[in-house]
């Protein structure tokens, strides 16, 4: 076997069966001699590529990019462009040292935290300032140049919203693009990649405003995360391309036969905490089903249920793409795949998900940079009580689950006369009738459950009585509840774990809690947090108190790197620090206590 076709093999089952990081793979089978890409010298990474761009008719946006670094400097070309400005590693990529700075009051604050992130994840803290606009679009084009001097474009993608400067749903091509941007955004692509005599897959990003006017912002001289909502409305294999302009080839298609057909999503499924401030987070795929693949959804990932989603990498999960024939029958899809995407064993943005692609303004294509910050009453609702049928369907769950573990406790001891043996109610309480307790939040639902000779159960639920039967049935590996509750038929997916009773359907997914007896449950102290806690793993990057000092709400205490990420460690009230439990460099545990603070009573150290 030649060294392309191995390689070849390697990527494309990568591509095929999961995505895992290709860091994670032997060196040795990850080389690819042949490769090449145009790279900025680091000095003059962004001024020279803004002369090029400049140069080559596409249009740019103002900023600084030289080589002075020092504070004073950038802080006065900051002045010079006018706030707000964005401070962006030139190393860059994937949102990380990037900030924007909106006033000169909160410059250098945002400076040093960019430069920090930067250092950490590129060894290189050199910095850029450009010129903000206000609720942009980021939009990006594919482009292809081989060694022969051809260089085409496929078209725009949509990648305007964005959470800590990362995409979380992507779409191809652009909502509300007509066909005269779209030519001219693809021919300045194309300009871009022939200035520099650019060879392979490349990505030019945009930046456009509310008036489809559009400017230069970075090339990157790779496949992007988002390729296949590409490939999905253009019907080619980038990775195919990639490797055929690698070994000399022209490029596959002319732009005449390069057509637009159909509309892609793309959604980003994350280990992560939304209601959280979107929190990465880490932990086993105890479940995992996801919807079935075809020629219009594809699911690229690197886990299989019972892995686990680790703290030393990125938290993505999974990457959900789909297509349909138009913008509204993709959306559609993607909200039918979503519901049947179910994970449990951590957090994820599944939920926020759909309710961000159902949101009226997304459905409109109204999409922009700060789209969730701008929607995120709407986005992030208070939390609202179950209803009570999905209630019943827990109980019923529960109750038949029982069942299932009795049936398996008589066949394996034999004994079809012992009380342990049953499930019906003459052994519950000795009566056709039960008190359950289940747990919606917070808060402890009764329901009194009476048994019926003919198999079904009459709940009731505060004042109201709901009739309800069902049975449970296997499809593949997942468990599923066939119900019935008040003649209302449902089949919603059910996993009981860890006194959780979980229910997927698609009307929405429901976490029910089973209360756990008092006698078993540890004994819990009541009282203010007296401590400031590690939100996960990571490292303690910089250090701002010290025991004594005095500090309130909101301050900002510490800061930590974890997963690639720089974590604002804040106070949760006012007082005085009594103790600081950790050094610069070192590594904390989630829920480690980070800070101590002193207790109204106590007296601060002198």
């Amino acid at each position: 076997m030649d060294l392309e076709t191995k390689n070849y093999e390697i990527f494309n089952g990568n591509r095929q069966m999961k995505h895992t990081s290709l860091a994670q793979l032997p060196h040795s089978r990850v080389t690819f001699p042949w490769k090449k890409s145009f790279k900025w010298p680091r000095s003059q990474h962004h001024s020279t590529s803004k002369a090029i761009m400049s140069a080559a008719g596409v249009p740019v946006i103002e900023g600084y990019h030289g080589e002075d670094q020092s504070d004073q400097c950038l802080k006065e070309h900051a002045r010079k462009i006018g706030y707000p400005v964005m401070i962006k590693a030139v190393r860059g990529g994937g949102g990380k040292g990037m900030r924007i700075a909106r006033s000169e009051e909160e410059f250098q604050e945002q400076l040093e935290s960019a430069r920090r992130e930067a250092k950490k994840s590129f060894n290189d803290d050199a910095m850029l300032i450009e010129k903000f606009v206000d609720t942009p679009r980021h939009v990006e084009v594919q482009v292809f140049g081989d060694q022969h001097g051809n260089a085409v474009y496929l078209f725009e993608r949509d990648c305007s919203v964005q959470r800590r400067h990362q995409k979380i749903i992507e779409e191809a091509p652009g909502p509300g693009i007509d066909p005269e941007v779209r030519r001219k955004l693809g021919e300045a692509a194309v300009r871009a990649a022939k200035a520099v005599n650019y060879v392979g897959a490349g990505t030019v990003e945009f930046i456009m405003d509310p008036n489809h006017n559009f400017y230069f912002m970075e090339m990157n001289t790779r496949l992007q995360v988002e390729h296949p909502v590409t490939e999905m409305i253009t019907g080619t294999d980038l990775v195919e391309w990639q490797l055929r302009i690698a070994a000399g080839e022209k490029i596959p298609l002319s732009q005449e036969e390069i057509k637009l057909n159909g509309h892609a999503f793309e959604a980003r499924i994350y280990a992560e905490d939304p209601q959280n401030n979107f929190m990465p987070g880490a932990g086993p795929l105890v479940h995992l089903s996801t919807p079935p693949t075809g020629p219009s959804l594809r699911i690229e990932t690197g886990v299989r249920q019972g892995d686990e989603v680790s703290v030393h990498y990125d938290p993505m999960i999974a990457k959900l793409v789909v297509w349909a024939a138009d913008r509204q029958a993709a959306l559609k899809k993607l909200q039918y795949s979503l519901h049947q995407y179910n994970i449990v064993g951590l957090n994820t943005n599944i939920d926020f998900l759909l309710t961000l692609s159902s949101h009226p303004e997304f459905v409109a294509g109204h999409v922009h940079t700060d789209f969730i910050p701008q929607h995120h009453q709407d986005l992030f609702p208070p939390p609202s009580a179950a209803a009570k049928e999905v209630l019943c369907q827990a109980a019923l769950g529960l109750l038949l689950h029982e069942k299932t573990v009795t049936d398996a406790f008589k066949v394996q001891t034999k004994d079809q006369f012992s009380p342990f043996a049953s499930s019906s109610g003459r052994r519950l309480n000795f009566s056709y009738t039960r008190d359950m307790t289940l747990k919606d939040g917070q808060n402890n639902v009764p329901i009194a459950v009476q048994y019926n000779q003919d198999g079904s159960y009459s709940m009731q639920i505060e004042d109201k009585i709901f009739e309800v039967f069902g049975d449970l049935c296997k499809e593949g590996d997942c468990t599923y509840l066939k119900c019935s509750v008040n003649g209302i038929v449902s089949k919603p997916k059910l996993i009981i774990l860890d006194n959780t009773i979980y229910l997927f359907s698609m009307e929405g997914s429901a976490q029910i809690g089973i209360p756990v007896p008092k006698y078993l449950s540890a004994a819990s102290s009541e009282g203010t947090q007296a401590s400031t806690l590690a939100p996960m793993t990571g490292t303690i990057e910089k250090i701002f108190v010290k025991a004594g000092d005095t500090v309130k709400t909101g301050d900002t205490l510490m800061v930590m790197i974890a997963m690639k990420m720089e974590h604002a460690i804040k106070s949760p009230k006012d007082g005085t620090i009594k103790k600081v439990l950790f050094q610069e460099g070192s590594q904390a545990n989630r829920h480690a206590s980070l800070i101590e603070f002193v207790e109204e009573e106590e007296t601060p150290p002198q």
